[in-house]
């Protein structure tokens, strides 16, 4: 007789078993409920930044209703034509390129500083390195009356030296602090080979240390343009030519130009300002994660 293969009977689930299941849907159901509102309400400034910019000026001033009563896209054409005979394009341009300087400095001069503090051996090493921890506890207004009166000494004033001149002598601590974390990760067995292989100091950085810090210095060039670009305080100090301005300065033009505020057209700007760096975040968002979860390498 042919044998006949009986299929297990299913087990029956018990009724706690059942209740425990429904309690971590529930709890899960309950998170996604909680991290929905949380996310709607950290983007609810945002929409309403994008809506108020098709409202009259007039129409932002009265009225509390999240949609214009009717649209107002000249408010767009009037942000591109920009204001104190700036053009939006103008003012871009001197953001990305003061951004952009400030990212070449930091990068540059934090991976050297970082490296020398966590490798090299030289006098008043740990000095200096109490020094670079003690700068992260001091807000720039501390420095900036001191800093204002060496760059009006040095006729700076009104260009962009004043604030990307700094960024070439690793005056920021926080990432001169997170290379030395970095480099610290780093086994030195791999110091050790590139000395036996002849390598000095300078070939050990360039071929050993700099390909392995890379997430760091991905992170320090994102936080940079971030901080750089949204910086207002220290550029309103220092730029006091027209021509220097950025856009975070020519959104305060809309202001100033008149008695009456172009709010509509400053709302515009903003959400055009926020383009860049939104684009920015968005590619380099894996980078950033990586750089910033990321703490060297496992000896």
């Amino acid at each position: 007789m042919a044998a006949q293969s009986l299929a297990p009977a299913p087990a029956a689930t018990s009724p706690a078993a059942a209740s425990a299941a429904c309690s971590r849907r529930a709890r899960g159901f309950g998170w996604h409920v909680m991290m929905v509102l949380a996310l709607a309400a950290l983007l609810f400034p945002l929409a309403w930044l994008v809506s108020a910019s098709f409202k009259s000026s007039g129409e932002i001033l009265t009225t509390t209703s999240f949609w214009p009563k009717e649209l107002t896209p000249s408010n767009w054409s009037d942000a591109l034509e920009g204001a104190g005979g700036l053009t939006f394009w103008q003012l871009l341009a001197n953001s990305l390129i003061l951004s952009s300087l400030t990212v070449v400095g930091n990068v540059l001069s934090c991976v050297l500083a970082g490296y020398a503090l966590a490798r090299l051996r030289f006098r008043m090493r740990g000095l200096f390195f109490a020094f670079t921890i003690v700068t992260l506890m001091l807000p720039m207004h501390v420095v900036l009356i001191p800093q204002y009166i060496i760059f009006q000494k040095l006729g700076l004033i009104g260009t962009f030296l004043p604030l990307v001149l700094p960024k070439f002598l690793a005056t920021e601590g926080f990432f001169v602090f997170l290379v030395i974390q970095f480099v610290r990760g780093i086994p030195r067995e791999l110091d050790e080979a590139a000395l036996v292989d002849g390598a000095g100091p300078y070939r050990t950085f360039y071929s050993v240390i700099l390909p392995l810090v890379r997430p760091a210095l991905i992170t320090t060039a994102i936080f940079s343009f971030i901080w750089s670009w949204n910086d207002f305080f220290g550029q309103m100090i220092f730029l006091s030519k027209p021509d220097t301005y950025t856009l975070q300065l020519g959104l305060r033009l809309f202001i100033d130009q008149s008695s009456t505020s172009a709010y509509g057209p400053m709302f515009a700007m903003s959400v055009l300002a926020l383009l860049p760096i939104f684009l920015f975040f968005l590619v380099f968002q894996r980078y950033l994660v990586e750089g910033v979860a990321t703490s060297g390498l496992k000896g």
